[in-house]
């Protein structure tokens, strides 16, 4: 893992994930909402608007920025919760049928609407994006959505959208979490892709009490700012920890008719002191200050490589199914309803001032942020 990966995950945050015991979280909100309330109101702002039509980000906003508007402030004495149970909800309540959005990349996740969230219950069974990028070599997909969704939703319905799987030469998962990663092992073991993720998320995998059945192969290790090329196309990943220890992002070149566009996969949503059983730092405080540089960072990269498509991981969080689906309605010459760079920027803006404010709410204004 490179300097930047390093320089985030230090020695004692690499020994915390080693002995999660050893280090307690901090136990109580030091800081204030009148810290808080100046990165809340940019992120409510970058909300919605009316010119912001179906870009809609009022969820994101309200489950990013909740911690830090609850009255009790962020739970900083969490602990790890008990394991996901494995268990195979109904169809009806994940399918979704597939979708071309741009010449080179299809949609294949299941169900979430921002209007109709998913229930978490044990796990949540829906509302989680797989993305297929295909090139003049092969596919390579973007996360693999759960492990029993995956023969639908990949398998069959990779071909429903005149896709080949066994076209499949990679599988890139942007964090450890389920949603994520257990459908990997059927994409591995059918198809034979290689996996890509980070070395930190494949220990997390390794270590997290999750069904040993569900576990993929450790295969390739993901390394900031690395180039993945098959074929005519090349995809950046760049190190974005914080909503696991070893979260991954990246970037994606599409093709609509003679343009040309840059897709941002941003992997993750709120930052999170632990996943699947595995701590992500010492205390809240770090893994928001993880996080937080993480986003200002990929904002950056971003930017100044042109991204102007936000490719989302959960389609309830910015109204990903309703645009896909306006996109069979489109005429020739119209513009792609999902390329908006203020989308994306609005985006990061949520996530990066929700976990600022939760930041401030956690340290004192002198040690923390104020939003000067």
């Amino acid at each position: 893992m490179k300097a930047y990966s390093a320089a985030l995950l230090s020695a004692g945050l690499l020994a915390a994930l080693a002995t999660p015991g050893l280090v307690k979280a901090q136990g109580s909100i030091a800081g204030s909402m009148a810290a808080a309330q100046p990165h809340i109101d940019k992120a409510k702002e970058a909300a919605w608007r009316p010119k912001d039509g179906l870009n809609d980000l009022t969820k994101l906003y309200e489950t990013v920025c909740e911690p830090a508007m609850s009255a009790k402030g962020p739970a900083v004495d969490q602990e790890p919760g008990p394991p996901e149970k494995h268990r195979t909800p109904p169809r009806s309540d994940w399918y979704q049928d597939p979708a071309k959005v741009f010449d080179n990349l299809y949609w294949l996740g299941s169900w979430g609407s921002a209007s109709r969230v998913p229930s978490k219950g044990d796990i949540s069974p829906a509302g989680n994006s797989t993305w297929a990028v295909t090139t003049s070599d092969g596919i390579i997909l973007i996360d693999s959505g759960m492990d029993y969704t995956a023969p639908t939703l990949i398998g069959e319905n990779m071909k429903k959208a005149g896709l080949d799987p066994t076209q499949i030469k990679y599988l890139i998962l942007t964090h450890a979490h389920s949603d994520r990663y257990w459908g990997a092992k059927f994409v591995q073991d059918t198809y034979h892709a290689h996996l890509i993720t980070s070395e930190t998320d494949w220990q997390g995998i390794e270590k997290s009490p999750d069904p040993d059945d569900i576990k993929p192969k450790k295969d390739m290790v993901a390394t900031d700012g690395e180039k993945l090329t098959l074929g005519d196309t090349t995809l950046t990943i760049y190190s974005t920890p914080g909503h696991s220890p070893g979260t991954i992002s990246v970037l994606v070149p599409l093709k609509d008719g003679n343009q040309k566009h840059l897709g941002a996969v941003w992997g993750g949503i709120n930052a999170n002191l632990y996943g699947h059983g595995i701590r992500n730092g010492p205390t809240l405080a770090d893994v928001d200050k993880m996080w937080i540089a993480s986003a200002t960072r990929f904002i950056e990269i971003a930017n100044k490589a042109g991204v102007d498509t936000y490719l989302t991981i959960h389609p309830f969080y910015d109204n990903a199914i309703e645009k896909i689906h306006l996109l069979q309605y489109r005429q020739p010459g119209d513009p792609n309803i999902m390329v908006s760079k203020d989308n994306f920027n609005r985006f990061m803006t949520i996530i990066k001032e929700c976990t600022e404010a939760e930041l401030a709410r956690i340290e004192p204004p002198a040690h923390g942020t104020t939003g000067q």
